[in-house]
């Protein structure tokens, strides 16, 4: 039963397996945060898959892993509560689909 799950649901485990074609789709899109006190001990498994993820190459995965210090579960990252969610990382998602658009889009009339 245990090796069902970790087949299926194990997203570590999946990435190590099916990084050859995973990697290329992923690479640069994986940004997690997490708290080092989760409720749940979320923090273990994220520690595992950022030990992967450092390994990684052809591609090289590209993305970022924040651990806020004595944050619980549900921990969206650092960022000034006074600035707010949605204002600290706008920018960078504008700034992602920017340097990733396809040749050609059009990435300036929805950014002023």
């Amino acid at each position: 039963m245990a090796e069902y799950w970790k087949e299926r649901y194990d997203l570590t485990h999946i990435m190590e397996r099916d990084w050859k074609t995973l990697g290329p789709k992923l690479a640069g899109k994986l940004h997690v945060c997490v708290g080092d006190a989760d409720s749940f001990y979320l923090d273990r498994a994220v520690h595992l898959l950022q030990d992967f993820m450092e390994t990684t190459t052809d591609p090289y995965y590209r993305g970022t892993f924040d651990f806020g210090q004595r944050k619980p579960h549900c921990f969206a990252g650092n960022f000034d509560p006074q600035v707010g969610l949605q204002q600290h990382y706008l920018p960078e998602m504008a700034k992602h689909m920017e340097e990733t658009a396809p040749k050609g889009a059009d990435v300036s009339s929805w950014n002023y």
